[in-house]
């Protein structure tokens, strides 16, 4: 986990490097420890941020091949989630069919997060949602 001195305007954790996780239950768990030690009440806040985890880590993997990197910051109000992978292929909504499960994850993160943004570069993409968090 990595710890920035209190001087500093953001606290970052983040799993050890090297390490991602490679499921969305793993990033939950690490997420719910990252919120345990920034957030100051538990609610709908921290529900909306491990629901864009899950929804990120599990596009990455579904349509990516794995997380390459997995990133939480905690800023004045806000938490970002970052997550990398290997793919450069941009999200897009997806038409959401009844009969099959899936296709709504991407317009959800949208609709949750304050700010989300996707960059590509050589060997994938970066995908951050800045979300609300009372700290």
């Amino acid at each position: 986990m990595i710890v920035h001195s209190p001087e500093e305007e953001e606290e970052v954790h983040g799993p050890v490097r090297g390490i991602s996780p490679q499921t969305a239950e793993r990033a939950r768990d690490m997420t719910r420890g990252f919120l345990s030690a920034v957030a100051a009440r538990v609610g709908a806040e921290t529900d909306a941020v491990l629901l864009v985890v899950s929804e990120l880590v599990t596009n990455a993997v579904r349509h990516a091949g794995g997380v390459t990197r997995f990133r939480l910051v905690a800023g004045p109000g806000t938490v970002t989630v970052t997550v990398e992978d290997a793919s450069a292929t941009v999200p897009q909504p997806q038409r959401s069919n009844a009969r099959e499960p899936g296709g709504f994850g991407w317009q959800l993160v949208r609709e949750l997060a304050e700010d989300v943004e996707v960059s590509t570069r050589p060997g994938g993409k970066t995908v951050s949602a800045v979300l609300p968090l009372s700290h």
